[in-house]
């Protein structure tokens, strides 16, 4: 059964892929069908086509082409950072935040039964990292540091810059999971005083199944998959040729992109959303805090009449009712409670941390699109209020 047509509002979770991508991809799909570790003809001209990819990939986020690592996405990336480099050095302390994603915690966990310790730094009731914490803790044993830059929950960016800066200062690599900010803010890689970095094409309108690790030169990365010496020996496998090129083309249109328009949607959204009763703002105020979150991003935690938090899952479901599309937190989360750990890192109660609505846009939205996302807010916290 076909799913009925709304406002989608889910772009954090994944985006759809932009035309211009489609079209690049099918045809490529016509003539670099084939194996590019193949010798003949047809692999000759698939290689061709993954190496352009590659290139046009690097040119977009300010690396060398070698120090860019194709992977199936995110989560794969993540692991790769962190299993990848972790298993070249002895075993010694991860740093990561206490709002990381699923996919950090999970690899941390990994490293954990190798040996590793693992030690999860406090956050602000904003979300932001305590930075004399990861000050205190840039000692042996640390050995390794992996961090969150845009929060997929709370759209919290962290002060990658100064974290990159302490890092270096005290010689331990930093992993950054990039996923939610490539594409909605420009990334140089070369300018950045980060070692790993990770990215996945369908958060900014590229196909599902691609993402890719930057590699700072000179780091030693054991691959995950072995069987095969493709992308520098760092990832065996065939590589996904068609997908490659529709990464490299999202990349491209997000440089053409306009983040202010859709920072611009998100504000007036936000400004309508907190005049309703019961509704408040989590993560840090783009009106009073500019830069300090992700610009297509908004999070709010929402109440009944009499303060009482509702849930925020049954009001993704009641808002779907209505033709929106959001969430009600990481579309990765697997932890069997309705409360986000995200929110509880930030010092938010459980029931709080159970009512946070996510909505997050993308420049296939128009005003016009947005004009009832209040109103339909409004009537499901009603209905939901009176629901025992």
């Amino acid at each position: 059964m076909a799913a009925p047509a709304g406002i989608y509002l889910d772009a954090s979770a994944t985006t759809p892929p932009a035309a211009a991508v489609l079209a690049e991809m099918a045809e490529l799909q016509a003539r670099a069908w084939a194996n590019p570790s193949s010798l003949h003809g047809y692999g000759l001209a698939a290689a061709e086509a993954l190496e352009r990819s590659r290139w046009r990939c690097a040119a977009v986020l300010g690396c060398s082409p070698d120090e860019l690592v194709f992977t199936s996405g995110g989560t794969e990336s993540i692991h790769l950072a962190l299993l990848g480099l972790g298993t070249t050095l002895a075993p010694g302390r991860l740093l990561i935040s206490a709002v990381e994603h699923p996919a950090t915690v999970a690899a941390a966990a990994q490293l954990a039964r190798q040996g590793w310790q693992v030690r999860e730094l406090p956050v602000d009731h904003l979300g932001r990292l305590e930075l004399h914490a990861l000050r205190e803790a840039l000692e042996p044993p640390t050995r390794l540091v992996s961090l969150i830059w845009g929060q997929s929950e709370v759209g919290t960016l962290q002060e990658m810059e100064t974290i990159g800066e302490l890092c270096r200062r005290a010689g331990v690599p930093l992993h950054v999971d990039a996923v939610q900010v490539v594409g909605h803010r420009p990334v140089q890689f070369a300018a950045l005083p980060v070692d790993l970095l990770s990215l996945a094409a369908h958060k900014l309108q590229g196909p599902r199944g691609i993402g890719a690790l930057l590699v700072r030169r000179g780091l030693a990365l054991q691959p995950l998959l072995a069987g095969g010496g493709q992308e520098g020996g760092r990832r065996a496998g065939t590589e996904p040729v068609v997908l490659a090129a529709g990464l490299a083309r999202a990349l491209e249109l997000s440089q053409e992109a306009e983040p202010e328009r859709v920072a611009g949607l998100r504000d007036g959204l936000l400004e309508t959303l907190l005049g309703l009763e019961g509704v408040r703002l989590s993560g840090p105020d783009p009106r009073r805090e500019p830069g300090q979150r992700l610009p297509h991003h908004l999070s709010v935690l929402v109440a009944d009449r009499a303060g009482r938090p509702l849930n925020g899952r049954a009001l993704v479901r009641d808002l779907w009712r209505e033709g929106y599309a959001v969430s009600s937190g990481s579309a990765c989360s697997s932890t069997g409670t309705t409360a986000s750990p995200v929110l509880r890192a930030m010092g938010f109660g459980e029931a709080e941390a159970a009512s946070g609505l996510r909505l997050s846009l993308g420049p296939w939205l128009s005003l016009d699109d947005l004009v009832g996302v209040a109103p339909a807010l409004e009537r499901a916290r009603q209905r939901l209020a009176v629901t025992p």
